[in-house]
């Protein structure tokens, strides 16, 4: 069998929905351990990651039956929902990579401004860090933050701020979410390219006389 034929398309189609999983499995347990710091959840467009990756999974699954099955109703759903997914997940990465520092401080900042007192000191213990941002105004709250501190690190006098952690920890996230959703997002139009000839090649098993 050449490659073009019935077989080589439904092999390539398979394979891609296999990588189409593990990326989708891959942008949400980022993702996951993005929001996994608390405070980075402020940041939404980690959330919408989290949907993109989860459609992606569910949507390559459809394909790699449609695939295997020749089932031209649902390659033909996959392929208006993968370009769909292609879309959104071309737009969030785009925004990942297109957010700074500057921008990730301003959402930190409001976030912590609306968290009480019980929750700062919660999350200074996870991250092992005491206050936002050494240069938070007024700054009697930076100061009343370390008062209010309990963080292990607080005995060696040597604690990090938890803008600090967090940034870097966010800045991380972001730029692998963004990188690899925006490559991917390429070989999602390669996909949906394949579906539809797949789709519409007649499989050399069926009945000769069956309507394709």
């Amino acid at each position: 069998m050449v490659c073009g034929g019935f077989t080589c398309s439904k092999n390539a189609l398979c394979s891609l929905n296999v990588v189409y999983m593990l990326v989708g499995l891959l942008l949400i347990v980022v993702a996951a351990w993005g929001k996994g710091f608390g405070i980075v959840s402020s940041i939404h467009i980690i959330g919408g990651v989290i949907a993109v990756g989860f459609f992606l999974l569910l949507i390559s699954i459809v394909g790699l039956i449609g695939a295997v099955h020749h089932h031209q109703v649902m390659l033909f759903f996959y392929m208006v929902i993968l370009f769909i997914v292609f879309l959104f997940q071309f737009g969030v990465s785009c925004s990942c990579l297109a957010m700074n520092q500057g921008q990730q401080e301003k959402l930190l900042t409001s976030s912590w401004r609306i968290m009480s007192n019980d929750t700062r000191i919660s999350l200074e213990k996870k991250l092992d860090c005491c206050g936002l941002f050494n240069n938070t105004h007024p700054q009697t709250d930076f100061v009343s933050d370390l008062n209010l501190c309990e963080s292990p690190c607080v005995g060696k006098k040597s604690c990090l701020t938890c803008g600090e952690k967090m940034l870097q920890h966010s800045s991380e996230a972001l730029k692998i979410l963004g990188g690899v959703g925006l490559f991917f997002s390429f070989t999602e139009i390669l996909g949906v390219w394949l579906a539809m000839r797949y789709r519409n090649q007649k499989d050399p098993r069926a009945n000769p006389s069956a309507f394709l």
